[in-house]
């Protein structure tokens, strides 16, 4: 347990993320329902494991626990938590806001829990990129998708604001109007700062060429930002209509409310074709990698979650504009992806088993000791020699 790193929450963001696509398919069948619900709970089991695990890394092991904050890869997975707890909170409603699941008390409980998760992201993402500036040394050679990753807490907002206003059984009126608007700015927060992320991405790419092998299934991470901000701004476009009042926005609401609602459909489809660039690219990417054996990490959830945003984001643009056929290619999307749950757990299943995961030098805990190029572990490197030599009785007496 003291290699339980922060990555086997990226299991449960996959599974829940999986329950929300299940969710968002528009041709439904009997049973779909119940097949979502099934991950859903899966996903609750999941994070309560991790997260047991994770208390009793803290519990055995407190060092190496505080040390994972200061890590340089260990540190960028940190808000896996977050975004965990984000994932059932989406899952959460959209399962038990169903018309004739439960009561109005859920709804209520989930308008309150929307302002803390908001008010809980914003802090954490912050806190979690001001810690990395003032403990980490990074460059542009070791730049992967994965510095998106703190930002990812805000980037739920917009798709959970999508959730709590959804129609028939959302929030409507003031508290409704609310949400979106905060959905929006919370949304906007982590999507601008995903951006400019991503334009150090393609720099990196630019002049560096493509991360290494083991690294390339982060690729997936930069699909992420954009696949969630189309979910989440046409979900809270289309959801507007049916919560404003009269008064909004001056004196014809509706008419505002519709107007709103084909801009945020269009802004959405326009940043729809940004996710799509940066799938393509990354699936490009791991052409060379299928020709090669790598071993199992658990960064191979990337592979899921992300394009869990990307599958709802097609579903979307699809329900914007009633388009039959690219429902389709979000339903092949969504098999895809279930069969690539399955191999994942298998895959990670089968390292634990023969103890290529939680053991030394195994995971992103690691410090790299066989890579002699790594830029990180020369750093470590020469901190440590300075440290040494500072304190070094032998020099003392030498200087003396």
């Amino acid at each position: 347990m003291k290699h339980f790193t922060w990555t086997w929450y990226t299991l449960s963001m996959a599974t829940g993320g999986i329950a929300n696509v299940l969710h968002s398919v528009p041709l439904r069948f009997t049973g779909l329902y119940t097949i979502g619900l099934i991950f859903f709970f899966i996903n609750i089991v999941i994070f309560i494991l991790v997260t047991i695990g994770m208390f009793l890394r803290w519990y055995y092991w407190p060092a190496a626990f505080r040390a994972s904050f200061f890590h340089p890869t260990e540190s960028l997975f940190i808000p896996a938590s977050v975004i965990a707890i984000a994932t059932i909170l989406v899952t959460i409603t959209q399962y038990g806001l169903a018309p004739g699941k439960t009561g109005p008390w859920l709804l209520d409980a989930m308008v309150i829990i929307f302002w803390i998760y908001m008010g809980s992201a914003i802090i954490f993402s912050t806190g979690i990129y001001l810690l990395l500036w003032n403990t980490q040394t990074f460059t542009v050679q070791t730049m992967t998708p994965i510095w998106i990753f703190p930002a990812y807490p805000l980037l739920l907002i917009g798709p959970l604001a999508s959730a709590v206003t959804s129609p028939p059984t959302g929030a409507v009126g003031s508290r409704g109007l609310q949400i979106i608007v905060g959905g929006m700015i919370g949304h906007g927060m982590g999507f601008l700062l995903s951006l400019t992320m991503h334009a150090t991405y393609v720099y990196r790419m630019m002049t560096q060429k493509l991360p290494n092998e083991g690294s390339r299934p982060g690729m997936f991470i930069s699909v992420g930002p954009s696949g969630f901000t189309v979910t989440g701004v046409i979900g809270m476009a289309g959801n507007l209509e049916g919560i404003v009042t009269a008064s909004f926005m001056g004196e014809d609401g509706p008419f505002a409310a519709r107007v709103t609602k084909i801009v945020g459909y269009w802004a959405g489809t326009w940043l729809y074709g940004l996710a799509l660039i940066f799938f393509f690219i990354a699936v490009g990417a791991h052409w060379s990698v299928f020709r090669h054996k790598n071993p199992f990490s658990m960064t191979w959830n990337s592979f899921i979650f992300p394009n869990t945003a990307l599958t709802t984001a097609t579903f979307a643009v699809a329900g914007a504009f009633s388009l039959e056929p690219l429902q389709i290619v979000g339903c092949v999307m969504t098999c895809l992806l279930i069969l690539m749950w399955f191999f994942v757990v298998g895959s990670g299943i089968r390292a634990v088993v023969k103890k290529q995961i939680l053991w030394p030098m195994k995971q992103e805990d690691a410090d790299d000791d066989d890579d002699d190029e790594n830029p990180m572990k020369t750093m470590r490197q020469g901190l440590k020699q300075r440290r040494t030599h500072s304190y070094d009785p032998r020099n003392q007496l030498n200087q003396g």
